[in-house]
């Protein structure tokens, strides 16, 4: 072999290598962009999973608000079932997401059942978002972080206004009504 050919071999393979590392790279950081929002909850103060609700949860969540009416909050709304569910119950529904991709799937479902006139998803941490302007207010929590958000709810919420809790109930409140059963169970408090 010639010492041309032999060089430009070579360039090859250092292109091909190249590329191969730009295209791991590029996979790399994407994976990374897409899976931050779903990981980085684990490293906050209080750790607040994506956990998808139940379809016998959304259920027992509308059955808990029956008959009310007004404007819903869904605080960790996730994926945006119970916002969208209440909407299509006749609320004004609001969710409130810090994930942006779910943020980002939940206005998209919005849009694809026709409800997105009737829905609002905000990307917001909820310890920095107002619950004064909602009479319903649904919490998918964890233990952890229930007594201080019961404290939030003490100072913000109207006197009028339902609160049902998912998963895990408020620690200093008795609850007006408890429907369902293992985690699909909720929590029904009518604040006066």
């Amino acid at each position: 072999m010639s010492e041309v050919e032999g060089s430009l071999k070579s360039t090859n393979l250092n292109k091909s290598g190249l590329f191969l590392i730009g295209i791991s790279g590029g996979a790399a950081v994407a994976l990374t962009v897409l899976c931050a929002p779903f990981v980085s909850p684990a490293l906050r103060r209080i750790c607040l999973p994506y956990v998808p609700a139940t379809t016998v949860q959304v259920e027992n969540v509308l059955s808990a608000l029956r008959g009310r009416s007004g404007h819903l909050v869904d605080i960790g709304s996730g994926d945006g079932r119970i916002v969208l569910a209440a909407a299509a119950s006749g609320f004004k529904a609001d969710g409130v997401e810090l994930n942006p991709w779910l943020v980002f799937y939940s206005r998209l479902s919005a849009l694809k059942a026709g409800l997105s006139s009737k829905t609002s998803f905000h990307r917001k941490d909820l310890w920095r978002f107002s619950l004064r302007p909602y009479n319903n207010i649904v919490i998918f929590g964890v233990e952890e972080m229930m007594a201080e958000l019961e404290q939030k709810m003490n100072e913000e919420v109207s006197k009028d206004a339902h609160v049902v809790a998912c998963r895990f109930p408020l620690p200093n409140r008795t609850p007006d009504q408890t429907i369902g059963s293992g985690v699909d169970t909720v929590w029904l408090y009518r604040f006066r």
